[in-house]
């Protein structure tokens, strides 16, 4: 069969034996439905979410004249753009219940959760927001990114008792409401995005973030397949409930489930403690997709240049064995032990150093000093993340902060170590992937044949993954759910979501 791969700015076409198994999410399987995709609708399902809260009052409760509040919200990253998406839904909604309430204008602040993450530009902000939020907002100095390295806006709340040191963004510590507007779609870091995960990332300090985001967590056996059982996924929820303590106050949540083409499947409201595992038992009926008959022997997908940390990260080796990790950490209950991935990459080197400046360093060091997997570099963590050229750029020049590279070289390695080979086709620099210690071919075909010869055999059960990285992706599943398990399992079954 001939399959057409996400390759640079296009695709690359690949001859496939019939028998290959194809996935596309929503489309191979349909998402559940989602809500009327009108303005109206969506209000009234988001006013109808923020009056009944799970687990704490409604705004209306909390809020009142004089009550400053502050909206956390997603960066670029993460949700969905369009005019109805669940930010300019749910920012709307929550405004119109706290002016009824009495909170005036001039007492709200709209902040992006940035977190790592470059600070919103002018032309974020506009698309995130809409035009209207924006206008409204913006000419009077009411929206601003968090910034991690602004200690001025920081407030550090000590340590938890597990041991992880809490810095939090002061706006929202000072804050008489603090609004969490979120997103849960599946992410391989701890299962799902918006909750705990939104304020434990977002608007926080890289010490804070170390404690999750490291070898010593993505290395666990909890972390591999993704799940919301794993020890990351519980740091982000401790860390979210000591801020809580700490401010003598919950968040309210308003997260949207949503479905491959981020329209709200469901809406809930209210403290994410309990608001979390409702949003989830839905999430999961998407996410976790119980659809494999057979285990994969070879995955085949590509990989284009842009992608949605920026563009680059199709390119950058770094970025690539990040990206590689992630269908791992998402598909694992799904591929043999001797899996072989065959990835269509441009592969040029381009490590786009206005966005991350830091890479090109990181990835000599790792050329050339004495380490064997990338987990190695956590030890130069601090000395990147300290680093004062690099924090003026994420402060001031739309660059990530250099700590986020650490969290990308921790995840890369897991792709090598859960595969038996990767092979990058169409690289325009192979000695890139080389170095990484991924092979090189110039097509998918000879790259199959060679996986062939060498790891897999003549008749090796094939997935393809088409749109890998231009729709919102799944978690692959056994359709027998006693089937996912795997070897670094001591469990039965690894939590799937069923």
């Amino acid at each position: 069969m001939k399959l057409e791969f996400e390759y640079g700015q296009g695709t690359m076409g690949a001859e496939l034996p019939d028998n290959t198994d194809v996935f596309i999410p929503g489309q191979t399987v349909a998402d559940p439905p989602c809500i009327e995709q009108t303005w109206q609708a969506l209000y009234e399902a988001t006013m109808q979410s923020i009056r009944n809260p799970i687990g704490m009052p409604p705004l209306k409760a909390l809020a009142h004249r004089g009550s400053t509040v502050v909206f956390v919200i997603p960066d670029i990253v993460k949700g969905g753009n369009q005019p109805t998406s669940h930010r300019k839904v749910a920012i709307r909604a929550c405004l119109d219940e706290l002016y009824a309430a009495g909170v005036e204008k001039k007492d709200v602040l709209l902040l992006f959760s940035n977190g790592l993450h470059p600070r919103a530009t002018l032309p974020d902000m506009k698309t995130i927001l809409g035009p209207q939020l924006f206008q409204e907002f913006y000419p009077t100095g009411q929206i601003t990114s968090h910034d991690s390295e602004d200690y001025e806006h920081l407030v550090d709340l000590g340590y938890t008792p597990q041991g992880d040191h809490v810095i939090l963004n002061k706006y929202v510590y000072d804050a008489d409401v603090a609004i969490l507007i979120g997103h849960t779609q599946g992410n391989p870091y701890g299962g799902y995005s918006g909750g705990y995960k939104h304020c434990a990332t977002g608007i926080t300090h890289w010490r804070s973030i170390s404690a999750h985001h490291v070898p010593q967590v993505m290395h666990r056996q909890d972390f591999v397949p993704v799940s919301t059982s794993s020890e990351m996924r519980h740091k982000f929820d401790q860390q979210g409930m000591y801020m809580e303590e700490k401010m003598g106050k919950k968040f309210f949540c308003c997260d949207a489930v949503l479905d491959t083409q981020n329209r709200q499947i469901e809406i809930n409201s209210g403290w994410a403690k309990q608001m979390q595992p409702v949003s989830w038992k839905t999430a999961d009926k998407r996410t976790y997709v119980h659809w494999a008959k057979k285990k994969y022997d070879v995955v085949v997908f590509g990989m284009p240049t842009k992608f949605h940390y920026g563009d680059g990260m199709g390119t950058n080796p770094i970025q690539m064995m990040q990206a590689l990790s992630a269908q791992v950490i998402r598909h694992k209950r799904v591929l043999a032990d001797r899996c072989v991935f065959i990835v269509s990459s441009i592969c040029d080197g381009w490590f786009h150093e206005e966005r991350w400046p830091y890479l090109r360093e990181l990835y000599e060091m790792f050329q050339h000093d004495s380490m064997n997997i990338l987990p190695d570099m956590n030890r130069y963590g601090e000395y990147f993340a300290t680093n004062g050229e690099y924090i003026r750029k994420y402060r001031f020049a739309n660059a990530f902060h250099p700590f986020h590279g650490f969290s990308m070289m921790s995840c890369g390695h897991l792709a090598e170590e859960h595969t038996s080979a990767i092979y990058i086709v169409g690289a325009r620099e192979p000695g890139i992937a080389r170095g990484m210690g991924l092979k090189t071919r110039a097509t998918f075909e000879e790259a199959l044949e060679d996986a062939k010869r060498k790891y897999v055999g003549p008749c090796p059960n094939i997935l393809a993954l088409p749109q890998t990285f231009t729709t919102t992706a799944v978690h692959l599943c056994m359709e027998d759910p006693a089937q996912n398990s795997h070897t670094r399992d001591n469990a039965p079954a690894h939590p799937c979501g069923g």
